[in-house]
């Protein structure tokens, strides 16, 4: 079993090949590479995977997933519903911050000792599924039909079915109307407003406001807005059979567009929006009034609406022409429930993660902290125990639901790494190292490389 050195995070480790990392926090969060992950992944040659027998004997399964204390505590009264009504099974939560979960799920992987249940992000399916990492779970007792298509068909590949989503978001802007009315603009139309008209807005806004207040958050240290804009203009990110779906030209003209809001001071200088990057969500643009828009997934609206204090509204992004439609918007499984093919017991796990998927109890439980349940009967069972915040995302992912675009095809392996090399060359173009086009061939190259 011979594996490949591909990034430079793993100079150090020249015969092992990466998983990726990457689940958002916000846009600009979403690509911390995992130098550890650089070891793992070599599983389909390393032996056999699970057996789908079960003796119906007590059992222990190990349960990982990332976030925060809020999401531990609903994650484990779900686990503990899931025990009262299956006393022979127990479930062992093994959970921690987004910085550390890759590295430490790839060295599990690596030695054999993976967790049987996985929570996994859109954006490394591929390369762990690919890898033989995960089982595929359409062997199993897994009802699917309450399920969003979209999001179901996201966990699908070559290996079979390997994630089921645990929650849908869609790419959205979010908008402080705070900051407008202090500003006297009114907040756009988003069924009607144009890329011209969001950085009209923008502009405005920062000009009428005190200084260190700006219209909008930079884009560009994501690749979620980048997929939006490519949609737009009639590219996608990826292609069907894992190869980038845009030209240099098409990111350059992404760029020049930022540079041009970066001019008009309708989003923050360079060094303000490196200093964004840093900042955790209760210190963000948008939570402290400074940023009047920004650029967020939106289940990430009760978050900021409790740090930000006051109400906020969810937008649908721009268009080129000022219809909704064709803000090209889609849905996205914010998370999976994956298992590794390596369980011993696979049977009690797909037990576990139908439970998770289907189950009311489940719902009650986690509600709205990984997105909009998946399941539609279990969405309209639980709407009565959701915050008003989490009710404002609920309706918004319906009512997009009749302009959303084509799902994008699903990230390619080595795609972790397409997240830094957006973010390192937008600094690049914002502090005027590089033109827009220069990135835009860089770029492009580095891309090509990492998911080749």
């Amino acid at each position: 079993m011979a594996l490949f050195y591909r990034t430079e995070s793993d100079a150090k480790i020249r015969k092992a090949e990466t998983p990726s990392t990457g689940a958002p926090r916000r846009f600009r969060k979403t690509g911390v590479v995992a130098a550890a992950a650089a070891v793992v992944l070599a599983l389909s040659a390393c032996g056999g995977g699970a057996s789908p027998q079960s003796d119906g004997g007590p059992v222990e399964l190990r349960f990982s997933w990332w976030g925060s204390d809020k999401r531990a505590q609903l994650t484990q009264a779900a686990i503990a519903a899931f025990e009262a009504e299956n006393p022979n099974i127990k479930i062992k939560p093994e959970y921690g911050d987004w910085s550390g979960y890759w590295d430490k799920l790839a060295t599990q992987v690596a030695a054999n000792d993976a967790p049987d249940i996985i929570q996994m992000d859109e954006k490394y399916i591929t390369e762990y599924s690919s890898r033989g990492a995960l089982l595929d779970l359409s062997k199993y007792e897994i009802d699917t039909s309450k399920l969003d298509e979209a999001a179901l068909n996201a966990g699908k590949g070559e290996k079979g079915l390997t994630g089921i989503a645990a929650g849908i978001n869609a790419a959205t802007i979010l908008a402080n109307p705070a900051v407008f009315k202090a500003a006297g603009v009114e907040l756009p139309d988003d069924k009607t407003w144009t890329w011209e008209d969001f950085g009209r807005i923008s502009a405005e806004i920062t000009e009428k406001s005190p200084k260190g207040t700006y219209g909008s958050a930079a884009y560009g240290t994501d690749e979620a807005s980048l997929g939006v804009w490519l949609r737009q203009n009639g590219k996608t990110l990826y292609t069907s059979d894992g190869k980038l779906g845009f030209e240099p030209s098409d990111i350059a003209g992404w760029w020049a567009f930022l540079k041009q809001l970066s001019e008009k001071k309708a989003v923050p200088s360079a060094s303000e929006v490196v200093e964004a990057e840093a900042a955790p969500l209760d210190q963000s643009g948008l939570a402290t009034g400074k940023n009047g828009l920004a650029f967020w997934w939106s289940n990430q609206l009760p978050a900021l609406e409790k740090a930000a204090g006051t109400d906020l509204q969810i937008l649908r992004f721009p268009s080129t022409t000022g219809k909704a439609a064709d803000a090209k918007l889609w849905y996205k499984a914010s998370q999976f429930w994956s298992a590794s093919s390596r369980t011993k017991h696979p049977v009690e796990t797909a037990k576990f993660i139908n439970f998770l998927a289907n189950n009311t109890k489940a719902g009650e439980a986690l509600l709205a902290d990984r997105g909009v349940y998946p399941n539609s009967d279990v969405r309209t069972a639980i709407e009565s125990k959701l915050t008003p915040a989490d009710v404002k995302v609920v309706k918004f992912i319906d009512q997009i639901k009749g302009e959303l675009g084509e799902a994008p095809a699903p990230p390619p392996k080595g795609a972790g790494a397409i997240q830094e090399i957006v973010k390192r060359y937008t600094s690049e173009v914002l502090f005027n190292r590089l033109s827009t086009d220069e990135a835009g061939k860089k770029a492009v190259d580095e891309m090509k490389s990492a998911i080749s």
